[in-house]
């Protein structure tokens, strides 16, 4: 048997990025017009968050993983499962799952659910000073999400609730031009859309 019959094949997995980033930009745009009063309801969001928040970051995560990128895979796999549990979360509300399910549920668990991925988010947060600018900032407003979805959780003013919607709605953006960025970046092998250097503070 020949040296190049026993190498081992080396498969390219490419950055899974700007689609990771793009599912987050689609479903907390749809999402932060319904907590923004602009549209009404969750039986539209519903579909977004599913394929886009939770299938769409799964699938960057499984490919970061390969990549052994432990950053981008925890962060995407940890936010795609949050988009399924919250999904889950929204069915029960409607009674999807039965009257009895929906009679049960009480708020004040998710309000603690939120405080737990804000600690998370606080953690990743830290990590990101070390990826781009653009990211960072999109860290800073999940934390302010998460913060106002906690409170608003626990009977905070209805102005907590709009800062959510309005913190979503600049995640979105930002997230669209992160998508946009590690696209088109790599596609073109140069910097189309600049995303600012890593804040070399532990690097």
């Amino acid at each position: 048997m020949s040296n190049t019959d026993t190498q081992k094949v080396k498969v390219v997995v490419a950055d899974p990025g700007g689609l990771g980033l793009f599912g987050l930009a689609m479903v907390t745009l749809v999402a932060s017009t319904q907590k923004l009063g602009w549209t009404t309801g969750l039986s539209f969001v519903l579909p977004w968050a599913i394929f886009l928040g939770a299938y769409a970051q799964l699938m960057a995560a499984n490919m970061d993983f390969k990549h052994n990128n432990i950053f981008g895979a925890t962060v995407f796999g940890a936010y795609s499962l949050f988009w399924f549990s919250i999904g889950g979360c929204w069915l029960i509300n409607m009674g999807v799952f039965g009257e009895a399910l929906k009679a049960g549920a009480d708020v004040h668990q998710l309000g603690v659910a939120f405080i737990g991925y804000l600690i998370f988010s606080l953690a990743m947060t830290v990590g990101s000073l070390e990826t781009n600018k653009v990211l960072l900032i999109d860290f800073i407003f999940i934390d302010l999400l998460f913060l106002c979805l906690a409170a608003d959780s626990f009977g905070a003013p209805h102005w907590v609730h709009s800062l959510a919607g309005w913190a979503e709605l600049i995640i979105s953006l930002i997230s669209f031009y992160g998508s946009a960025a590690s696209v088109l970046n790599t596609h073109f092998g140069k910097t189309f859309l600049p995303v600012g250097k890593p804040c070399g503070i532990f690097k």
